[in-house]
């Protein structure tokens, strides 16, 4: 199941449980988790992208040494909510995600996520070099985050 709607996705998990948020990149993937009660997203690691094959290993392992039960991946959408080449190419990798784990997967907006875990990694006085390896999956914890904020009952 994809979906771009909160409530259906909190919807096929009455049970709750642990989510994985992708920020997906050309180069990488940044991935966050957060507790199975929805309340705090953390980032993770940041995956370097290769063949779907590789991605899908990495993303196999992770999801069952933390027992996901569901993704939320960023939808790069342009600042008038169109959608470009980016966007496209993420909802592929939803597809691709959605074949592969036959997990429920929220598309989330994912604007200003980079600039907001930016602006967060600044005021933690990380040095700019930090901050380059750690980027996608502290956007990955903002695009998570606001994605259970909105479940939650926010109006995100």
């Amino acid at each position: 199941m994809i979906t771009e709607s909160a409530p259906d996705f909190s919807e096929s998990l009455p049970d709750g449980g642990v989510l994985l948020g992708l920020d997906l990149g050309t180069k990488t993937i940044g991935t966050a988790t957060c507790d199975a009660g929805w309340r705090f997203a953390t980032n993770g690691t940041v995956i370097s992208r290769s063949k779907w094959g590789k991605d899908k290993a990495k993303l196999a392992k992770l999801i069952e040494d933390r027992q996901v039960k569901g993704i939320v991946l960023g939808l790069p959408r342009n600042m008038d909510a169109s959608e470009g080449p980016r966007a496209q190419s993420s909802r592929a990798y939803a597809r691709n995600l959605d074949e592969a784990f036959a997990l429920p997967l929220l598309l989330w907006d994912e604007r200003w996520s980079t600039q907001a875990a930016e602006a967060a990694m600044i005021g933690q006085d990380m040095s700019r070099a930090r901050r380059a390896e750690a980027i996608d999956a502290h956007a990955a914890a903002v695009i998570l985050q606001g994605a259970i904020d909105r479940m939650a009952g926010g109006v995100l």
